[in-house]
């Protein structure tokens, strides 16, 4: 049986269809949905059986420390330890394609954690859909790229179909405008750390130098 499938305006999400997937997602639903960096497999952060099906679905490993969306930085602020300086670089940066690599504080569950450094990825998203969700939810969302494989940039339609049977709901959008792959900062130390060059990249580069 397929998934559950909504379009929801991209500028101004439909309240009722939001509302729809936030429930969905908070009775422990996997949902396909767009982020500003492209199509991501999501459930609630505390969701441990959600979360096991993201992996089995991308062929993870328990090792692999998830990405997760928050809506605003005094979020972060909860699920991760931010210094001074990681505090001002991240406002200085969001919402947009960065996920911040900190040392995830006690509300993020183990096993959405790099087990080795306890440390999560986050990222606040430059996308009206999604920050939608977020608010209505009122929880992080994990935000896991749905990649093909053999395909680093397939087209929606061909990763829709390629995941409509393997997720509950599939939210589509009338615009999606991706970036492609975010940039990855490791704030874990007082060197902050380019780990990944993705979208944004010239941004971060000229925040840190400056």
């Amino acid at each position: 049986m397929g998934a559950e499938i909504l379009n929801i305006h991209s500028k101004t999400p439909e309240t009722r269809k939001i509302s729809h997937v936030a429930k969905a997602i908070d009775d422990g639903a996997v949902i396909l949905y767009p982020v500003d960096t492209g199509f991501a497999l999501g459930c609630k952060l505390e969701d441990k059986e959600a979360i096991s099906r993201i992996r089995r679905i991308r062929s993870l490993p328990d090792s692999q420390a998830l990405t997760f969306l928050c809506e605003d930085l005094s979020k972060i602020s909860e699920f991760a330890k931010v210094n001074n300086e990681a505090y001002k670089t991240i406002k200085g940066l969001i919402p947009g394609p960065f996920t911040f690599i900190l040392p995830a504080s006690k509300l993020v569950p183990k096993y959405a954690q790099n087990p080795k450094r306890s440390t999560a990825g986050i990222r606040v998203p430059n996308n009206r859909l999604t920050e939608a969700l977020l608010e209505q939810l009122g929880k992080p969302i994990i935000a896991i790229s749905a990649k093909i494989d053999n395909f680093d940039n397939a087209l929606p339609d061909e990763v829709l179909d390629a995941y409509k049977n393997l997720v509950d709901i599939v939210v589509t959008s009338d615009d999606y405008n991706f970036t492609g792959q975010s940039t990855i900062i490791d704030m874990t130390t007082d060197a902050f750390e380019v780990t990944r060059e993705g979208a944004g990249i010239d941004k971060v580069k000229n925040f840190l130098i400056a």
